[in-house]
């Protein structure tokens, strides 16, 4: 059938990952580091995705297309909505408490000071005793590996959670918007790379303190890809 769709210029897309969250049906999808149009029967013609890229790089056109699903975007939903089996360690939640934990026996000079399991955005609870005044850590994937004094310096002292908004394909806002609204978060520090696609997770903070209806202190922390933290 000919129906309006989106179009998107793969010469103007930087790869940010903005439209991807912004697409509710999940139609968006990125490819070689480009937002691609990944299911025709998954777009609904409405554009949500346009308003959302900095780089203008999504527009409409009408051409012949597969008719719009929306049974299969909400099976798609409910599939990705279902959790994880009990038995997966990522999936159980605890707290570590690192001054009850015996001596090693080669202690280690820069010893870890992750204090909760998991750390994945998409695996953690949204409520959990170890967000209770907390102050959150929100960092990218690449970070701890690229900032050598990452557990000293960033993780000391908070609760850290971690993604890639141009991998893992999901809409992080929404889960940190009800993490932050279901818990009494002190503050909030996004870490990210210097990078045009860690835009994705900077802007996924900035909608969910907003979205929580609180107003929290927060910042942003940006690493340059050899290591350095940017003024």
């Amino acid at each position: 059938m000919i129906r309006r769709i989106i179009k998107i210029d793969q010469n103007k897309c930087d790869g940010c990952g903005l439209c991807v969250q912004a697409c509710h049906e999940g139609a968006i999808g990125l490819v070689d580091g480009k937002a691609t149009l990944l299911r025709e029967d998954y777009c609904d013609g409405l554009g949500d995705c346009l308003p959302a890229c900095p780089a203008g790089a999504i527009s409409f056109e009408q051409r012949q297309a597969q008719p719009y699903d929306e049974q299969a975007v909400q099976a798609a939903k409910k599939q990705a909505q279902k959790p994880l089996p009990c038995g997966c360690p990522g999936s159980m939640a605890k707290a570590i408490r690192r001054e009850e934990a015996p001596e090693c026996s080669q202690p280690s000079a820069n010893p870890s000071r992750l204090r909760q399991w998991p750390v994945q955005i998409k695996l953690a609870p949204v409520n959990a005793p170890y967000f209770d005044g907390a102050h959150l850590l929100v960092a990218a994937d690449c970070t701890a590996y690229a900032y050598g004094n990452f557990h000293n310096e960033l993780i000391r002292d908070r609760i850290v959670l971690v993604g890639c908004p141009k991998l893992d394909g999901v809409d992080y806002a929404e889960k940190l918007s009800a993490i932050l609204a279901g818990n009494r978060i002190q503050s909030v520090t996004c870490v990210r790379m210097e990078v045009p696609c860690c835009g994705g997770l900077e802007q996924a903070v900035k909608q969910a303190i907003k979205a929580s209806g609180k107003h929290l202190p927060w910042q942003v922390l940006t690493i340059s890809t050899d290591g350095r933290m940017v003024e």
